[in-house]
């Protein structure tokens, strides 16, 4: 019997719900999908408009927050024809890099990262700077982020002294909020014995950014498991109150479903 028998599985992911679906249903589960990521908007003259500004003007640092940003960034400097004056001019800037994402978008673009975050996270990303000693005090940055809470960085950064460049390409709409009203009530009654989250937007757009959340919370602490894909998201989900969160050891959609059939099988072996 595969470990996800008679689970129901809410899936709160957008453009990878089908593939999660399929991969919990590989598993014998249920998978029950509530979108609840919001669309992507891209603002493409936002989007030229610092692709010229990053080109013409002087930057110590190129910050990249996500793969996505660095290749919306690209995708616009290909439609403006100054793909290769983008590319030059980030290979004679220091690169500093959040994400497995982002680092591969750097690789297949030829770009060299000066600094990586080790576990993808931005906080770690911070950390780095002050551990290789690394002053930044008059360092002009230019930093590529997508939310209000990455642009928190922008913050970080000029207590330290740095000029930023905020460089936001693409923000999320809000998700359609029947869809949201649905998976918390599923959550409240026990409808569901888990959800997976493959993004902190998802996070925060269920328990985050909406007042008086404590019995969605209560539900995930009692009897609803919540799952994140990797580190990040999973940060988010602890830092809304959500005392245990399972995640993989990579962050991957496979290993997180495999994962989550572990800790059902190892479940229903104390109950046997």
């Amino acid at each position: 019997m595969n470990g996800l028998t008679g689970k129901v599985i809410g899936v709160a992911a957008d453009r990878s719900a089908n593939a999660l679906s399929s991969l919990i249903q590989k598993k014998g589960g249920t998978p029950a999908v509530f979108s609840i990521q919001g669309k992507q908007i891209l603002n493409e003259q936002i989007s030229q408009d610092n692709i010229r500004d990053f080109i013409s003007k002087s930057f110590d640092w190129a910050i990249f927050t996500t793969g996505i940003g660095a290749q919306t960034l690209e995708d616009t400097s290909v439609k403006s024809e100054i793909y290769r004056d983008f590319i030059e001019k980030l290979n004679n800037t220091q690169v500093a890099i959040r994400g497995k994402k982002t680092l591969n978008w750097c690789q297949k673009n030829g770009v060299k990262a000066s600094m990586l975050s080790d576990d993808g996270t931005m906080e770690h990303l911070v950390k780095t700077f002050s551990e290789e000693q690394i002053d930044l005090n008059y360092q002009r940055v230019f930093l590529q982020a997508y939310s209000q809470n990455d642009a928190k960085l922008k913050e970080k950064l000029e207590k330290a002294g740095c000029h930023v460049y905020l460089s936001q390409p693409y923000f999320y709409e809000e998700p359609n909020l029947q869809v949201l009203e649905n998976l918390k009530e599923a959550i409240k009654t026990k409808s569901l014995d888990a959800v997976v989250f493959t993004s902190k937007t998802q996070v925060k757009n269920l328990v985050t950014n909406h007042h008086d959340n404590r019995e969605t919370i209560q539900s995930f602490n009692n009897h609803v498991l919540a799952v994140a894909v990797g580190k990040v998201t999973a940060n988010e989900l602890k830092e809304s109150g959500i005392l245990y969160v399972l995640q993989p050891d990579r962050p991957k959609m496979g290993p997180m479903v495999a994962a989550l059939e572990r800790y059902y099988q190892k479940a229903n072996s104390y109950n046997n």
